[in-house]
């Protein structure tokens, strides 16, 4: 019987050694951080910045790989279905929680597939227009819609992109249902918009805030709380009368299920370190956000963000009764 005992007292341990020395040895390879979106989209923008940052503190590249598709749900399951070992990742936005309800059927639960890292940023959403639209404010833009709702075009770029909840959102608050027009990818939204093919939209200031400075478009409203230092003259939605639509669109990083809690930790100070990082910084102020705090940069704050936004738009999304399969 002691036999017994020592034999699978060894088994268990050799079982557990690999993990351990792998856990110790990580990284020795490049690390994949799969983006869900298009190339050159908001959320890519904000992933091949921090990939960078965390490449230099990990001393191996972090390779941005775009898996677009189904609103971010593509990209999402392959990272939830990857080998957990640390060497493939996933930056996801907002879509992570609102995909509970968007989806019926998802090849993966938001809440029990994956492990979390940590809060990277909360990007702000502007609501613009093509140039010529006639509305000069927001309450301008709202009267003009809510007249005019079977001939206003809105712009979003695809179902489960930030563009596309924001005008769920909108939608709501005015009361008033509009005609949208899907893209595949904010790229093609904001071509069309720019040359009017389509009215409006809203969309991250990773994406915006350039095209505003140069009077490409025309601006009403940012969802930040107070105004942003880089578009001063730009109302808050609260100063247009829709205080309500106050939100942001939060980015997040995560490992497949079951990745040892050691890389998953040292993921998270990696991360941590790269929200401080001065070119980090610096790019997300000229792209009017900012990084996360540490505090939040950790798993038991991304996990309650999930948890917590999950809740929150799962009432909004069923009221409309549009879903995406």
């Amino acid at each position: 019987m002691k036999k017994l005992v020592a034999s699978l007292m060894l088994a268990a341990a050799c079982s557990v050694a690999p993990l351990t020395a792998s856990a110790q040895n990580w990284p020795e390879r490049p690390i994949t951080m799969i983006v869900p979106f298009s190339a050159g989209g908001p959320t890519d923008t904000v992933a091949r910045l921090v990939a960078e940052a965390m490449g230099r503190d990990l001393g191996q590249q972090v390779i941005v790989e775009n898996v677009g598709g189904a609103g971010g749900t593509v990209g999402a399951g392959r990272v939830a279905a990857a080998e957990a070992d640390g060497y493939t990742l996933l930056l996801h936005h907002i879509g992570m929680a609102t995909s509970a309800t968007l989806y019926r059927k998802l090849p993966y639960d938001p809440l029990g597939s994956f492990e979390y890292v940590g809060l990277v940023t909360e990007v702000p959403m502007t609501i613009i227009a093509t140039p010529g639209f006639p509305a000069e404010d927001l309450q301008g833009l709202i009267s003009y819609v809510k007249e005019n709702a079977d001939d206003v075009t809105y712009a979003n770029a695809g179902i489960g992109a930030a563009s596309h909840l924001c005008g769920m959102l909108f939608m709501s608050e005015i009361d008033t249902q509009l005609t949208t027009v899907p893209y595949q990818g904010t790229g093609p939204a904001m071509t069309d918009l720019l040359g009017g093919q389509v009215d409006f939209m809203c969309d991250q200031t990773t994406n915006t805030t350039s095209q505003i400075q140069a009077g490409a478009v025309k601006a009403y409203a940012v969802t930040s709380a107070e105004r942003l230092d880089q578009l001063p003259d730009l109302p808050t939605t609260a100063e247009g009368g829709l205080g309500s639509m106050q939100f942001g669109i939060w980015h997040g990083i995560y490992a497949p299920k079951g990745t040892d809690a050691a890389i998953v930790d040292r993921l998270s100070q990696s991360l941590q370190l790269a929200l401080k990082d001065q070119n980090v910084v610096d790019r997300f102020a000229s792209l009017a956000t900012t990084a996360e705090p540490q505090e939040n940069a950790t798993p038991a704050a991304l996990k309650a963000k999930v948890e917590s936004e999950i809740a929150r738009w799962k009432p909004l999304i069923e009221a409309a009764g549009v879903y995406a399969d």
